[in-house]
């Protein structure tokens, strides 16, 4: 019931107020004794809808009120808005009204121990937290920490702490050695601590050792004390060379393992000539045959635990040993301008005298031990192995991979399957780039250098047109830069359906042009006769007339020896006309000579001194002047018969009058 009084308060007054719990960070019980102090650090955060806090009591043993829905109890700290004003003048609280709710009480009093209630006001929102305080009568005893092994010569941490913090109490040793206190005063942790570093000696087994609480004026008030169990080998164990001077490859060899002292005492031996441990009852170590690759020997004097003397090294001639690259700088990855070194080590060689040399994918590259480079370049990577020689023989390093990260370059675009292809095909054009670490994002642009807004390493035009035709260009980029390609030419072909399509297009519109042109030449002819026909008629002499029937009925006219009739071309959309000369003897060829010749003369010059037909087109009556219908009209093409109406000599004519008869 104790235990969940508490809850069903919590649950019965969310549930009533309908707030939104608080959140607090503190311990959840703080320790100390009567007369000391008390830091109690807490840290809070209040619902969204409130911003500040408006105010705080701190209670002891309290009780919520089912009668006026408030808490009660003792209080011992109250603050409002308005005002503060602390029910004991031991509290103080050292927060504030946004997030820190630490309080101190100095002194403490035995009869604090309990139950602490901060009550908590933020506008409408309400909240009590509860802080365990456990005062005892005097100070409790620290506790001493010790490692779950203590060994001779071997630096060990001891701690001593108190779940107590209060400024002017410390903790002290026993021991002598270099100490470091410190004080947390964390919502998570409260305590004083106090760490001895230590380094026992094997005299050191069996003591005691004693962590003390002090007061502000030094007096002791309580203490914890532990003895030491110092698990240390047998003291001062060295391997002596029976036998002493110059050892090669084959002698024998006689080691006496001795020891000072040991504690518990010494049970077996372990040697390790050959790296390998050997366990021996006895303390002489022989060696019948040793090798020229032996390693320094040493002697383990053992009782539950080992102590190991100093190794004693035969001085056996052999080639160096554990030869490896070490990369001195820099520190982390290696860039691309980076300053680099590096330098070959080896473990031992006997003799010392030693030659160092440096290979790069299995080729000799230069002596020495160490290695630099200035400015290293992405061509400096590659495979590289340390070599160590001496007089003996030879030894090579594993392979060290040197890895250089640099931005891209080398960008190139590549075009599948051909940068040639026809339209309506699948063209890829992959971004090739040289980088470490691989680029991790492509961009493609056109030939106007806009971004075409692909960023996959491909771009894939399907199907291809010939407006995809041009240059292209990528860019890629990893974390060190960026690198961008030169351009390549991409040319998209017209399909062979495409050229037929527009190969008739082009026939076709050829021939609405040539027939265009036809017309207009007939055009141009027809209008150039019309225009020397009626040029011709603007030419001709006197005794060449044109008539026009208006269409107006005149009277007839007594015939004469010049009289005639003429065809009216109104009845027609086009005009037609006669053009008659008048036979005048010797005079003919000078009249010919004195107009711009015909189309009827240059006609009359190629024919012969015969009849010259005049084709007339039968019209209605009236239309021709100067002629009374005398006889009933025939049907079809009348004509007009001229005798010897040429050029040349003509036959004698009658006296009187040349006509011609217009029938129609």
């Amino acid at each position: 019931m104790h235990l969940l009084g508490p809850s069903l308060l919590l649950l019965e007054y969310l549930a009533f107020s309908g707030s939104v719990p608080w959140e607090f960070d503190h311990p959840n019980t703080l320790y100390t004794w009567e007369g000391a102090c008390v830091w109690i650090p807490c840290t809070y955060r209040m619902p969204k809808s409130g911003k500040y806090l408006n105010g705080l009591i701190l209670y002891h043993g309290y009780k919520y009120d089912e009668v006026s829905k408030e808490y009660r109890g003792t209080v011992l700290y109250n603050k409002t808005n308005t005002e503060e004003a602390p029910k004991d003048r031991r509290v103080e609280f050292l927060g504030d009204n946004r997030s820190n709710c630490t309080f101190r009480i100095d002194p403490v009093k035995v009869k604090d121990s309990g139950q602490l209630g901060l009550r908590m006001i933020s506008g409408s929102d309400k909240w009590m937290e509860e802080i365990g305080l456990n005062v005892s009568e005097t100070a409790p005893p620290p506790r001493i920490q010790l490692p779950p092994e203590i060994q001779e010569l071997e630096e060990v941490t001891l701690t001593c702490s108190l779940n107590f913090a209060c400024f002017g109490y410390q903790l002290q040793w026993s021991l002598k050695g270099p100490v470091v206190s410190s004080t947390s005063l964390t919502p998570k942790t409260v305590s004083t601590e106090s760490k001895l570093t230590y380094q026992p000696q094997w005299t050191d087994h069996g003591k005691n050792l004693t962590c003390q609480l002090l007061d502000p004026d030094q007096r002791v008030l309580s203490e914890e004390t532990v003895r030491l169990d110092v698990k240390h080998p047998p003291k001062e164990v060295i391997t002596v060379i029976q036998n002493p001077g110059p050892i090669r490859e084959g002698d024998e060899v006689t080691l006496s393992c001795i020891y000072n002292s040991s504690n518990p005492g010494v049970t077996e031996y372990i040697w390790n000539p050959q790296g390998t441990p050997q366990k021996s009852s006895s303390r002489l170590l022989k060696i019948p045959k040793v090798a020229w690759d032996t390693k320094p020997i040493t002697c383990s004097a053992c009782n539950t635990w080992c102590s190991q003397g100093l190794p004693v090294n035969l001085d056996v001639q052999y080639a160096p040993k554990d030869v490896k690259v070490l990369l001195i700088s820099p520190g982390s990855e290696i860039c691309s301008g980076d300053k680099v070194h590096l330098q070959c080590h080896f473990s031992s060689s006997r003799p010392t005298d030693v030659h160092f040399f440096w290979k790069k994918n299995g080729i000799l590259l230069q002596e020495g031990r160490e290695l630099r480079f200035d400015a290293i370049s992405p061509e400096d990577a590659g495979s590289y192995n340390c070599l160590v020689n001496n007089s003996v023989g030879q030894s090579t390093s594993e392979a060290w991979m040197l890895q250089v990260l640099y931005a891209p370059r080398r960008l190139r675009v590549s075009v599948s399957p051909a940068d040639g292809v026809t339209e309506g095909k699948k063209v890829v054009l992959t971004c090739q780039s040289d980088a470490n670490p691989p680029v991790y994002e492509y961009s493609w642009f056109d030939w106007n250098n806009q971004s075409l807004h692909r960023y996959d390493q491909m771009l894939r035009l399907d199907p291809v047109k010939v407006q995809h035709s041009g240059t292209y260009r990528c860019r890629g980029t990893n974390r060190l830069g960026v690198g961008t390609s030169p351009p390549s030419t991409l040319t998209v072909y017209y399909s062979p359906e495409t050229i037929s399509r527009r190969a008739a297009l082009g026939v076709g519109f050829c021939l609405a042009i040539l027939l265009l042109v036809i017309w207009g030449v007939k055009f141009q002819r027809s209008w150039k006769r019309i225009r020397s026909r009626q040029e011709l008629q603007e030419n001709s002499s006197g005794q060449s007339f044109f008539v026009r029937n208006k269409k107006i009925r005149r009277a007839p006219l007594s015939e004469g020896p010049h009289s005639l009739g003429c065809y009216n071309p109104v009845m027609e959309d086009a005009i037609s006309y006669a053009a008659l000369r008048f036979p005048v003897g010797e005079t003919d060829t000078q009249r010919t000579g004195d107009t711009e010749p015909s189309e009827t003369q240059g006609l009359s010059l190629n024919m012969d001194d015969t009849v010259t037909y005049s084709v007339v087109q039968r019209r209605h009556v009236g239309d021709y002047e100067n002629v009374t219908p005398a006889v009933p009209e025939d049907e079809g093409i009348h004509y007009s018969e001229l005798v010897h109406f040429g050029v040349g000599e003509r036959p004698p004519a009658e006296e009187g009058v040349d006509y011609v008869i217009l029938k129609h």
